[in-house]
């Protein structure tokens, strides 16, 4: 795609010092990529989209979504995005529904890159049921105490803050399953924190946590917006979220296709280039055309959130597009070296894991799809 040019040029620029060998030490020996973070950083990128007002570049998520999706494409894939994507774009509750001191104390930190934020959702027994979660935040005088356990936390040893979902009044005292819910901005490195690894398949330089919590307290001042109306700051997030992921995954999967296309063209067998042969070359152009046509939908459902418009059905559909594109562009990848495809010194084995996890995260293909059919073909919910 050629929107933002000279924001890809830019991020282009600084990817282009840390090549291949970089993102395999730091994947192979699960080290958080600080150097490349501190850099992306200098740059200006990582507050590209914070309000200029906080020390930001002030731009939208379409901005946003053309940084991302350079850093994946150069060869960082999901490594590189997934350690400067939650300071890139989320903050956003805190733009849009924090308090103005809170604002002032935080965003221009993060705009920096000093200040590093985890977020805190996902629960091992609540999974896709965010209503169900059961980490409890009490009010104790001018705090909060917070006590349960959450999942998938990443970057948590890197974070000293965390946006937390909690629960604030029992959901049996509720009229709504969705209501008694709030977001807190809370403290992570502390010894009311517990942070523990968990081991998986890929994407292994950003660590994800399980954080067990116990009576955490958190500053009343560090609520985010209106206690018991933390659900609905979680859902004025997914959309950036998924537009941005979807980027992530074009990202990856433009790395994987310029990758196999560069082998087939220099592999000899039988004496002509392996990408001579159409059981080679046809699977690679079309990749190329689910990539681009990914591309349109990400640009489309960026377009319509900065301009303020209803934009569920494009970043849902663009979040699906973008990681089937991503992984057919992948496993076509290790298909076109073959056994070298396993190898990997040649990289596309690292894309290929990384651009599987984006059919799950953050959350399934199957939940978006169950999303279009509701609420855009109008049919019955199915949960």
């Amino acid at each position: 795609m050629s929107t933002h040019p000279e924001i890809r040029e830019g991020v282009r620029a600084v990817c282009s010092g840390f090549g291949a060998e970089y993102w395999r030490t730091c994947d192979r020996e699960h080290r958080f990529p600080q150097e490349f973070h501190d850099a992306m950083a200098a740059g200006g990128w990582i507050g590209v989209a914070v309000p200029e007002a906080y020390g930001g570049g002030g731009a939208g998520i379409s901005e946003a979504a053309a940084v991302m999706e350079e850093v994946a494409a150069s060869g960082a894939a999901m490594n590189g995005a997934s350690a400067i994507h939650l300071s890139v774009f989320g903050m956003n509750p805190v733009v849009r529904h924090g308090s103005e001191e809170m604002r002032r104390r935080y965003l221009p930190r993060v705009a920096d890159g000093s200040l590093q934020v985890a977020f805190g959702v996902t629960e091992p027994d609540a999974g896709l049921d965010t209503t169900a979660i059961t980490t409890t935040a009490r009010r104790d005088g001018d705090r909060y105490l917070v006590r349960g356990r959450k999942v998938w936390t990443s970057k948590a040893p890197f974070c000293d803050k965390v946006l937390l979902l909690v629960r604030t009044t029992p959901r049996e005292q509720v009229a709504r399953r969705t209501d008694g819910l709030s977001l807190l901005l809370a403290d992570l490195q502390r010894p009311e924190v517990t942070i523990t690894p968990i081991d998986k398949l890929g994407r292994n330089a950003v660590v994800s946590c399980e954080v067990v919590y116990d009576d955490l307290p958190v500053d009343a001042a560090d609520l985010v917006g209106e206690e018991g109306r933390g659900f609905r700051l979680i859902l004025d997030g997914l959309n950036p979220e998924r537009i941005l992921i979807a980027a992530e995954a074009l990202g990856t999967g433009r790395a994987a296709l310029a990758a196999a296309v560069a082998y087939a063209k220099e592999r000899t067998v039988f004496g002509r280039p392996i990408g001579q042969n159409q059981g080679i070359a046809f699977p690679l152009a079309e990749a190329h055309m689910r990539l681009h046509a990914a591309a349109l939908v990400i640009a489309d459902a960026a377009a319509r959130y900065d301009a303020g418009e209803a934009c569920g059905e494009q970043a849902n559909t663009a979040k699906f597009l973008a990681a089937e594109a991503a992984f057919f562009a992948a496993d076509r990848a290790v298909q076109t070296l073959g056994g070298f495809g396993y190898a990997t010194e040649y990289d596309v084995s690292r894309y290929f894991t990384e651009a599987r996890l984006m059919r799950l995260a953050p959350l399934p293909q199957e939940m978006v799809l169950t999303h279009v059919a509701e609420h855009v073909l109008g049919l019955p919910r199915s949960y």
